[in-house]
């Protein structure tokens, strides 16, 4: 029997899809390792202050991106730890106890938050700012902990659907495997259920941790400098690995700085890997003992 055209068609979209993948991404870090590794030396970090005296924070670091490198990373993990229990919650109850009317409901506004923008979320923060201003606390002003707090409302979608849908995809015959065996809904979900979801939970975990990292619109609005220094304080500004990229792609006075940019972009991707890395380790290891340490 012949084969209808469309089908060919789609065979040779389907094999050549993952060839084009790795085309562009193997493009983007090799254009990136082109422009931006001559620049990987200490001076990009440090500038003209010793390194110790910048790690500690002894001495500013004015012509370097430590400061950023240490915001980002103190803005990612801020970020996560106000989403990342709330986010999971809200995915398992979806999951395993919600009704069907309250599943449309929660998972309808979830939806309508995943759809929205980036520079609307920022925008969001800053009029909260304004109204706190003008209202209860006078003194308020952005920072850290509103950029943080406006980012894991970001992530937040990213997070309930990943669980909900690793939880979702556990077979029921484990489920009335294990109630068969006495086990309370919240042993089941703790000894059975979470265990086998993990890796789809880490999946969604690595997610908010790339928006966190990269997003530039919502910490233009709520925090980010160009010139702060290693991040003091929660309610103070701070500097990030984005923004310092966005600022250097339009402010640059020569190609010296452009390179710089592009030495920024690329430890910013090398961070990225880093936090990728960092979360599949704890996801094995949650794994292996789950298994009682097989590999």
């Amino acid at each position: 029997m012949k084969r209808p055209f469309s089908l060919h068609l789609f065979r040779l979209a389907a094999g050549t899809a993952p060839a084009l993948l790795l085309v562009c991404v193997g493009t983007l870090i090799g254009y990136l390792s082109w422009r931006g590794a001559p620049t990987l030396r200490l001076s990009l970090f440090f500038g003209s202050t010793p390194v110790w005296d910048g790690l500690t924070g002894a001495r500013p670091v004015w012509d370097g991106i430590w400061p950023a490198c240490a915001g980002t990373l103190c803005l990612v993990g801020l970020t996560l730890l106000l989403a990342v229990f709330p986010g999971v919650g809200c995915g398992i109850y979806l999951a395993e106890y919600a009704s069907p009317a309250w599943k449309r409901r929660i998972g309808g506004a979830v939806n309508m938050l995943a759809g929205m923008p980036s520079i609307v979320m920022g925008l969001f923060g800053f009029s909260l700012i304004l109204l706190l201003r003008h209202s209860v606390a006078p003194r308020a002003n952005t920072g850290m902990l509103l950029a943080a707090s406006c980012l894991a409302l970001l992530v937040l979608p990213v997070l309930v659907a990943t669980t909900r849908e690793a939880l979702e995809a556990v077979p029921d015959s484990l489920r009335l495997a294990a109630s068969a065996l006495g086990m309370t809904p919240a042993r089941r979900l703790s000894h059975v259920l979470l265990p086998i979801s993990v890796r789809g939970i880490g999946g969604g975990v690595v997610l908010a941790l790339g928006r966190a990292a990269e997003d530039t619109a919502v910490i233009m609005f709520t925090g980010v400098v160009a010139n702060a220094g290693l991040p003091a304080g929660l309610t103070d500004k701070f500097e990030s690995l984005s923004f310092s990229i966005y600022y250097t792609a339009a402010q640059y006075q020569d190609q010296a700085e452009l390179l710089r940019g592009f030495g920024t972009a690329l430890v910013l991707l090398g961070i990225s890997v880093m936090l990728l890395c960092a979360a599949r380790f704890l996801e094995n290891g949650y794994r292996r003992r789950w298994r009682g340490g097989d590999a």
